[in-house]
């Protein structure tokens, strides 16, 4: 299954100052004399670290609900066994949304 969102292989990381006070970020390099500056918008490396974590659960979760979804869509109960079929899956939704983290 691919991914829900496409990310780089490797977010560009800069080691900077921040100013505890006014949130002024600093990341001096050596200029070699073609430098061209242009406005960039920083995040902390934790919070990149947590949204990654959260994406990697939300494609998991997503992934089960696929699974579960073709199921559904591709089973086909015996003639007489459509309400024993149809508890087992609602036994099973019912476990997904109990192992379900927020």
């Amino acid at each position: 299954m691919a991914p829900l969102v496409e990310s780089r292989p490797e977010a560009l990381r800069v080691t900077a100052w921040r100013c505890v006070g006014c949130g002024r970020v600093e990341a001096p390099q050596p200029c070699i004399g073609v430098c061209s500056d242009r406005k960039v918008e920083l995040v902390d490396a934790r919070d990149y670290e947590m949204a990654l974590a959260r994406l990697e659960q939300l494609e998991a979760e997503y992934d089960k609900l696929v699974q579960f979804i073709r199921m559904m869509a591709r089973n086909k109960p015996h003639k007489d066994c459509w309400e024993e079929s149809y508890l087992h899956m609602q036994a099973l939704a019912e476990s997904m949304l109990d192992s379900h983290v927020r």
